[in-house]
């Protein structure tokens, strides 16, 4: 098993480059000269008030340093990664708020063998010294439903008791009645974790294995073992899971919440998981804690309280209280706390009304003769593309992910069930304008778009008439809005090749009694021959313009496709 890569300097000096990096981005923070600590840089305006000081083993960033500012932490202790901090460096903290005249020190640590003992023998040097202080240990994990000795461990609940207790200090309130406000606050916190793969300490391998198809539930925040491993499942099912194992009423470590209850839910991402599937998660859970008739007075979605690059996530459900809220909701400046709107997430509407699209009036008088015409055109395109998938799919390949047949395929679907719906209209420019939404809609990808974009643009010259001159202006101004809108030019290697040669044989219907099949069958002809030309130029436009030229050798598969449907057209109107 290899180390994992990792973005660094060094590994002996990461620590210290991430708290300068830190540093150098927050002008409201500082770094305690000679130890690894991070204090608000106005620390004059604490005197008389309780300062606050957490900290631990770094790799959980933002936590602990991003949390210091006005209306949180007054500094944060850091160790190596995954370590407590040195007791030296705790006192020399506690020894720098002291000092600036701080009313007594708090010291906020998650419930660790390591914290407690360094963190607690800290308080003891510092009591010596003359200073008031006091230790809240957090421990909210709910993953054991009989806690070991060592009690519950403190992982990503402890952010929650940070702003807290910043909003009591900066009320001026007194260290005991913070002290104890924080420890009852605590009580009403769970939180839990799943994890889909491992974390590593810089130069270091994996601490634990996953298969590709197992996750791990209430693995702690340093890789620790969790309480079982299940095959991998969907987010919905994950979560409820977690969210019923945490409100499980036998379970010694539940948060103690009923129906009816109003909580703070905290949606947290572990280090590696993606912003997509965090917000899919923070759908579940909001559906699944709606359900069991909570009411969600907050919700905070995000990176709080990591796992170094541990791809997985905890949920951490924090019974509420008007005065809770009121702390949760006061001002911080502190970096890494974000912008949470004080509105109740429940409740709320989350669907907005769609302004309805201004249509004109339907038709009065359908002529049926030309529906049965675009019908039998629209059928033969229909049947030529799902015949072209895999020809399609394969000249993709080369120079793009494979599934331009695929897409096709799935517009020619979409125009059957459009077909079949029995709303084809008679008039021209609704025909294309319908015809463009079913495509944008279903059709998917780049292709879709563009065919949508031609579609609407060239149903403006059919408003009135739908002669052949019409037509050929039609054509004109749908390749116009694809080269204004796609950025592409004939010679590009894309459909535009096709189209442009076609259009240009198309001019020919603006002469008074032209023959139409003919010039129809010509264009298609036309087209036909340019995407052939297509292997021989060099992609400027589109995923293949990424590729070499070199090894480019098959005709664009999207100029294919365009003279293809040319083709079904003249074919559709009966030629042969």
């Amino acid at each position: 098993m290899e180390v994992s890569k990792k973005l660094l300097n060094s590994v002996p000096g990461c620590v210290d480059d991430a708290l300068r990096g830190l540093i150098s981005c927050s002008p409201g923070l500082r770094v305690l000269q000679g130890h690894r600590v991070v204090l608000r840089a106005d620390l004059e305006r604490i005197k008389g008030q309780v300062a606050l000081l957490s900290g631990g083993g770094s790799g959980h960033e933002p936590a602990h340093a991003g949390y210091v500012g006005p209306g949180m932490l007054t500094g944060a202790i850091a160790g190596p990664v995954f370590t407590s901090p040195p007791v030296g460096s705790i006192v020399a903290a506690i020894r720098a708020v002291a000092y600036a005249g701080a009313a007594g020190v708090l010291l906020i640590v998650k419930n660790y063998t390591g914290d407690r003992l360094n963190f607690g023998l800290a308080l003891e040097r510092a009591r010596r010294e003359g200073v008031d202080v006091e230790m809240a240990v957090i421990g909210d994990d709910c993953a054991f439903t009989s806690p070991r000795k060592a009690g519950r461990r403190g992982i990503c609940g402890t952010v929650l008791i940070h702003k807290i207790a910043g909003a009591l200090a900066e009320q001026g309130k007194h260290l005991q009645e913070i002290f104890q406000i924080v420890t009852e606050a605590a009580a009403r916190i769970g939180t839990l974790g799943v994890s889909l793969s491992p974390c590593s300490v810089p130069g270091s391998r994996p601490t634990f294995q996953l298969a590709v198809d197992e996750l791990e539930i209430g693995l702690g925040i340093h890789g620790e073992a969790g309480v079982r491993r299940d095959k991998m499942m969907s987010s919905d099912q994950i979560v409820k899971i977690m969210i019923d194992h945490m409100t499980d009423p036998v379970s010694q470590s539940r948060v103690n919440v009923k129906s009816g209850d109003s909580v703070i839910l905290v949606v947290n991402n572990l280090g590696g998981l993606s912003c997509l599937e965090l917000q899919i998660v923070a759908d579940s859970a909001v559906r699944c804690l709606e359900g069991k008739g909570l009411q969600i007075e907050r919700a905070m979605l995000g990176s709080f309280m990591t796992a170094l690059e541990m791809s997985g996530v905890s949920l951490t459900i924090m019974k509420s209280s008007e005065e809770l809220l009121k702390l949760y909701d006061y001002e911080t400046a502190a970096p890494a706390w974000p912008p949470v709107p004080r509105i109740p997430v429940t409740g709320q509407t989350r669907i907005f009304p769609c302004v309805p699209e201004s249509t004109q009036p339907k038709e009065l008088v359908p002529d049926v003769k030309r529906v049965q015409v675009y019908r039998h055109i629209l059928e033969n395109i229909c049947k030529t593309l799902l015949s072209l998938e895999e020809e399609l799919n394969e000249l993709d390949r080369a120079a793009g992910d494979g599934d331009c047949g695929s897409t096709h395929a799935r517009a020619a679907q979409a125009i059957r069930d459009w077909i079949s719906s029995g709303e084809i209209p008679s008039h021209s420019a609704r025909f294309l304008t319908t015809l463009s939404h079913v495509l944008l809609e279903k059709m998917g990808g780049s292709s879709g778009a563009l065919y949508s974009l031609f579609l609407t643009a060239a149903a403006n010259p059919l408003q009135n008439e739908c002669g052949p001159e019409a037509w050929a202006a039609a054509m004109d101004v749908g390749i116009e809005a694809m080269k204004r809108y796609g950025g592409a030019e004939p010679g590009d290697r894309t459909m535009l090749d096709s189209l442009c040669a076609a259009a240009h044989v198309l001019q020919s219907l603006r002469s008074p009694n032209c023959d139409v099949m003919h010039i129809l069958y010509l264009a298609a002809q036309s087209a036909a021959e340019a995407a052939e030309s297509t292997k021989n130029m060099t992609a400027a436009a589109g995923r293949a313009s990424y590729i070499g030229s070199s090894s480019l050798s098959l005709p664009d598969p999207g100029a294919v496709a365009v003279a293809a449907i040319l083709k079904a057209i003249w074919e559709g109107l009966g030629g042969k």
